[in-house]
C-alpha cells in the first residue's frame, strides 16, 4: 500500500489501489467493466488524449488493478475520448482536430474474449467539415446515440459542427444511421436561428455532448447541448426525432451543459455544466436538480453543495467544476444510484452527495489526490460505480486511475 499516491483530502473514501495507465493516463470520459464467465471483472477504459485510445484493466481485485492491452491512436491528431459497451460489443469514438482529418467515427469491438478486443466494424463520419464523434450511448444494445459530425453536415459556425445522431447496430459489422436532429440554424441552408452566441472566450459550440437514453424511455434521448442548454428529444419514430423540450439557462450561467441524467422513478434529473477554463475563469460550473415531471417544461430547484475550502482549491490552478457523473449504465457491474450521486468536479476531485431531498444536497464523501507531478491541479474527471460499491475515478492529464473503497454509513444506492 505504500506505492499508493499521495492523497490531499478522502472523506468516506479509502484509496486502495491505482494504476498510472503505462505512463500514458490521460483518461477521458468512457468506463465500462463486464463481468466475464470465470467472475472476473474487466474494465474498458477511453483515453483524452493520445498516444493511447483505449485501456484494459482487470479490476478484479480493487487493490491490484492490473494493465491487461492498450489500443494506440493511429496519429497525434485524433483521440479516443469516449466508449460505449453492450454484451459482447464495444464502441470506441474517434474525434479528430481537424475537420476533414481521418478516422472520424467510431469503430466496433467484439469482446467476447472480453480481455482481447477484436475489431470488426467501423461507422465512417469523417466528411470536410466533420471532426467525427465526440460521444456515444449504447444503453440498449441495438441503437448507438452519438454526437457526431458527418460528411453532409456544414455548420454555419465552426464551434456547432456536431450533432444527434441514432446509428442502428443490428449488423454490427456494418453500422447504419437511421436518424438525426440538430438545432435550428446550425446547419447551412437552416431556416432557423440560433440563440446569441456567447462572448469569447465561453463560446463553445451549439451542438450535443452526452446523447443519452436507457431502457425505462426507450422513446426518449436526453442532451446536453453544451450552449444550448438542455434538449429532451422524442425518439418513437428514429428517424425523426421530434423537439419535446429545449431549457436554456445561460446566460446568466456560462453555458457548456454535458450530462443529463434522468431519475425516472423519482421525476427529476441531474445535469452537469462541464467546467473548461483554467484558473476557475468560468466559473460558476455546477451540477443542477432539474424537475422534469411536467417534461415540456424542465426547471431548476436545486443545485449541488459548493466544497469546503474552495478558494484554497480555486488557487491550486487548472479547472474547478462540474464535469462527469455515475451514468447508471445497464451493466451487470454498475450500480444503480438515485438517492446519491458521484460526481467529479476536476481540481475539486471526487464529490458523492446524498440526494434523497431532491431540494437540498448534502455531501457525504470526498477524495482528492495531491497533484501528481507535472500538472497544475488535479483534473479529476471521469467516475464509475459498480456493484461492489468500489469506486472508480481518474484524472485526465496525469494521475491515471484511482480505486477507492466507500466507508461511509449511508448505503450507495
Amino acid at each position: 500500500m505504500s506505492d499508493l499516491p499521495p492523497v490531499r483530502l478522502a472523506h468516506n473514501l479509502k484509496l486502495v489501489g491505482h494504476d498510472d495507465l503505462g505512463g500514458a493516463p490521460n483518461a477521458g470520459e468512457g468506463i465500462a467493466i463486464k463481468i466475464t464467465r470465470d467472475g472476473r471483472r474487466i474494465m474498458y477504459l477511453a483515453h483524452e488524449n493520445p498516444p493511447m485510445c483505449l485501456s484494459v484493466l482487470d479490476v478484479s481485485t480493487p487493490s491490484a488493478p492490473t494493465l491487461l492491452w492498450q489500443l494506440p491512436l493511429p496519429h497525434n491528431k485524433v483521440r479516443g475520448n469516449s466508449l460505449a459497451m453492450h454484451g459482447d460489443l464495444l464502441l470506441q469514438a474517434y474525434q479528430v482536430a481537424k475537420p476533414g482529418d481521418a478516422p472520424a467515427g467510431f469503430e466496433v469491438y467484439d469482446i467476447s474474449t472480453p480481455d482481447k478486443p477484436r475489431k470488426i466494424g467501423w461507422f465512417d463520419a469523417s466528411g470536410p467539415h466533420s471532426q467525427g464523434v465526440h460521444y456515444i450511448c449504447f444503453n440498449d444494445g441495438r441503437y448507438a446515440h452519438i454526437s457526431t459530425g458527418a460528411a453532409d453536415f456544414e455548420p454555419n459556425h465552426p464551434n456547432d459542427h456536431q450533432f444527434y445522431m441514432v446509428v442502428d447496430m443490428a449488423d454490427p459489422t456494418a453500422p447504419r444511421e437511421v436518424g438525426r436532429w440538430w438545432l435550428p440554424g446550425q446547419r447551412k441552408g437552416d431556416d432557423g436561428r440560433l440563440p446569441a452566441r456567447h462572448p469569447a472566450p465561453y463560446d463553445i459550440g451549439f451542438r450535443p455532448h452526452h446523447t443519452m437514453s436507457f431502457a425505462e424511455r426507450p422513446d426518449r434521448v436526453y442532451i446536453g447541448y453544451i450552449d444550448g442548454g438542455v434538449v429532451i428529444l422524442d425518439i418513437a419514430d428514429l428517424g425523426a426525432p421530434k423537439l419535446v423540450a429545449q431549457y436554456d439557462y445561460h446566460p446568466p450561467y456560462p453555458g457548456f451543459t454535458h450530462t443529463c441524467l434522468p431519475l425516472f422513478d423519482r421525476g427529476f434529473m441531474l445535469v452537469t455544466d462541464e467546467a473548461t477554463g483554467d484558473e476557475g475563469i468560468d466559473w460558476p460550473k455546477r451540477m443542477w436538480m432539474m424537475d422534469i415531471r411536467s417534461e415540456a417544461q424542465p426547471i431548476i430547484v436545486s443545485s449541488m453543495p459548493t466544497p469546503a475550502g474552495f478558494e484554497d482549491l480555486h488557487r491550486v490552478g487548472g479547472r474547478i467544476g462540474a464535469h462527469n457523473i455515475h451514468e447508471n449504465e445497464p451493466h451487470e457491474a454498475a450500480a444503480k444510484l438515485v438517492n446519491t450521486v458521484a460526481a467529479t468536479w476536476f481540481s475539486a476531485g471526487l464529490r458523492i452527495y446524498d440526494i434523497r431531498d431532491p431540494y437540498r444536497f448534502e455531501e457525504i464523501a470526498a477524495f482528492l489526490p495531491e497533484t501528481p507531478k507535472g500538472q497544475r491541479g488535479c483534473r479529476i474527471s471521469d467516475v464509475y460505480v459498480d456493484d461492489r460499491g468500489i469506486v472508480f475515478t481518474t484524472d485526465r492529464a496525469r494521475g491515471g486511475l484511482y480505486v477507492l473503497e466507500y466507508t461511509g454509513a449511508q448505503p450507495l444506492n
